[in-house]
């Protein structure tokens, strides 16, 4: 029963994160998660969540490289926000065509989803920040032995 709950849970947020890598929301983040929850039943996930936590890493650290990625980034953010409270208050949308009347799929389950998604956007990054730029010793930024930025061995 365990192995059942394990596989379907982990196979459900790896879907939620690939989907998430071009929907609003955190992808890579939802797939290391998965990943995580499968290598505790499989040798093969357990192999594959170290390249992908170090991906998502890299991309949270180049996120945060430069202060106008930081502000493009909470812009961006903090308009899935917006876009996920008008998508719940659901305003009536001018008729053009075939279309109007009201926004597919309106109301406040599908906005809360998209504020969500803003809202642990914004949390990531607040966490990329502090983790990446919140200090100029080795935990900002670890040693590298290669231009592709892979931590040095030790």
């Amino acid at each position: 029963m365990r192995k059942s709950v394990v596989t379907v849970l982990g196979w459900v947020l790896v879907l939620l994160g690939v989907a998430a890598l071009v929907l609003p929301g955190p992808g890579l983040l939802l797939l290391v998660v998965g990943l995580v929850v499968l290598s505790q039943e499989y040798d093969w996930a357990e192999r594959r969540v170290e390249p992908v936590k170090e991906k998502a890493f890299a991309a949270a650290r180049q996120g945060v490289a430069t202060i106008p990625r930081i502000v493009m980034s909470a812009l961006g953010a903090l308009c899935v926000v917006a876009i996920g409270v008008l998508w719940g208050v659901d305003p009536p949308v001018p008729s053009v065509g075939p279309l109007g009347g009201s926004l597919p799929f309106g109301g406040w389950a599908t906005g809360s989803s998209i504020l969500a998604s803003g809202l642990v956007a914004l949390v990531l990054l607040g966490y990329s920040i502090r983790r990446f730029r919140g200090t100029s010793g080795p935990a900002a930024r670890p040693a590298t032995d290669s231009p592709a930025g892979r931590p040095a061995s030790r």
